[in-house]
């Protein structure tokens, strides 16, 4: 028979190294919370006010050097084109050649004063007023070198702003400056502009994609239309632009889809 003070004693350690298992495993679990707080406030504010800072000095600097651009060139005393109203349906035949010359225009003053941009340049910057939104537009749509700057990227093998066919951006919804945030807030006759060195370009809202497959190419081409859902988009040429981002929010899962139509151009 073993004598109780034994037996006392042995209880009286196994509680001990219970309780000191239990505490370490709550200092752990504590020390994992703290640090998943500082990275979802990494992630949620400062990756934000980082990337916001950084693209609200790269519209000032585009802007600074745009005027410089403009004080060195013989000023032109020709009044600039604006369009009459949003693009719709077909044109009659005086508008169409109206629309025409302006977009030539455009493209041959785009083609004499700014080269193609270089990948992941900042060229332009894109202005959504509803949204109170004023953000760089970069070339390409790397996550390291142009979206998680802040900015917004144009897709590879779409058009320039102002030439026929689809000019299409992408954009980040959450973290990272989150430009296209608030991008299902955009209705129709809502107004787009891009400006580059050469000119500012006026779009109007037309028409929204709420949900598409992260894979749904068709939105992004020259006459854009979802593929995955046939009834959104458009069945003729045109003068589009397209703004891309993830939905729901804090997922990659699918894309919102915003389009727009041409209204008018503004040379510099």
């Amino acid at each position: 028979m073993r004598a109780p003070g034994i037996v006392h004693h042995r209880t009286r350690r196994r509680r001990a190294l219970r309780r000191r298992v239990v505490w370490t495993g709550g200092e752990v679990l504590v020390t994992v919370g703290v640090l998943l707080m500082l990275l979802v406030v990494h992630q949620l504010w400062w990756t934000n006010r980082e990337a916001r800072q950084g693209a609200e000095r790269k519209v000032q600097a585009l802007e600074r050097e745009w005027e410089r651009g403009k004080s060195a060139r013989p000023r032109e005393s020709s009044p600039a084109v604006e369009g009459d109203g949003p693009v719709s349906g077909t044109p009659s035949p005086g508008r169409e050649k109206q629309r025409q010359t302006r977009t030539g225009d455009s493209e041959g003053a785009a083609n004499n004063t700014s080269p193609q941009p270089s990948w992941s340049q900042a060229y332009a910057v894109l202005r959504i007023p509803r949204l109170g939104l004023r953000v760089p537009v970069a070339e390409g749509v790397s996550k390291q070198n142009v979206l998680n700057k802040g900015y917004v990227g144009h897709y590879k093998d779409t058009q320039q702003p102002g030439r026929a066919g689809n000019f299409a951006l992408a954009g980040h919804r959450n973290t990272h400056g989150e430009p296209f945030r608030y991008l299902n807030r955009l209705r129709p006759g809502d107004t787009v502009t891009v400006e580059t060195e050469a000119a500012t370009f006026t779009y109007v809202v037309d028409r929204t994609l709420p949900q598409t497959s992260a894979r749904d190419g068709g939105v992004i081409r020259s006459v854009p239309r979802s593929t995955v859902r046939p009834s959104y988009g458009y069945t003729e040429p045109g003068y589009y632009i397209t703004l891309t981002t993830c939905t729901p929010e804090y997922t990659s899962r699918y894309r919102l889809v915003v389009w727009g139509k041409l209204r008018s151009m503004r040379p510099r």
